[in-house]
């Protein structure tokens, strides 16, 4: 059986199961238990998808650019092979290299004692709620024993939240992880945008405190 939880904080999200799975830039100013085959819940049945932590709504044109108040030193600006989508620039931090993605990857980031990062953009049809819900479902299928918080995070008049969560199967290589992640309505498409960073669970890595949970600079073409 796989269950939601209301925090207060948000969504807390269980999954588990019986038997324990760019170019760097420099201040781009624009720039529970048992298994089961039912879906994890999301909000309360009948609930608008709005009611998802981190839904805002969308009102008048679409801003060409979003800048953060308080930009990195050092970014990445990660983009895909899709004219329409939108380019996104993430910290680098410091002791971080990057390099380039491939398909919906615009970018990964390597850092130190085993942590890494990906920003990808990807095309979506769906609406803010039901994309971040999907999201959330496909994070906690990844391992047979997950859970993830859900917090708002809308950035810059876009939906948006972070995910705070862990995969431990198997134990020994057990992983805490987090993601930003916003939707951004582009010029005729949808956008699901998603930083992802994680690390060993074994080292001292908090990914509420990482520089890339922080906003990000988003261009509009």
């Amino acid at each position: 059986m796989k269950r939601a939880v209301i925090a207060s904080a948000g969504l807390l999200l269980c999954a588990c199961a019986s038997t324990v799975t760019g170019s760097p830039v420099v201040d781009q100013p624009g720039a529970a238990p048992s298994s089961s085959g039912r879906p994890i819940p999301g909000p309360p049945p009948g609930a608008p998808a709005d009611e998802q932590p981190g839904v805002v709504p969308t009102t008048g044109a679409t801003p060409a650019a979003c800048e953060v108040e308080d930009p990195p030193p050092v970014g990445v600006t990660a983009s895909v092979d899709d004219p329409e989508a939108p380019t996104v620039t993430v910290a680098l931090p410091n002791g971080w290299s990057t390099s380039a993605g491939d398909d919906d990857v615009g970018a990964r980031l390597a850092g130190p004692d085993g942590e890494s990062a990906t920003v990808t953009i990807e095309r979506t049809s769906l609406d803010p709620g039901e994309a971040f819900q999907r999201y959330a479902d496909d994070a906690l299928e990844a391992s047979a024993v997950s859970s993830i918080s859900v917090l708002p995070g809308a950035l810059c008049g876009f939906s948006g939240q972070k995910l705070l969560g862990s995969w431990a199967e198997p134990p020994q290589q057990a992983v805490t992880f987090g993601d930003r992640i916003a939707h951004i309505p582009a010029r005729a498409s949808n956008y699901l945008v998603a930083v992802h960073v994680e690390a060993p669970a074994r080292g001292a890595f908090d990914p509420l405190t990482s520089p890339l949970l922080a906003d990000f600079a988003i261009v509009i073409p």
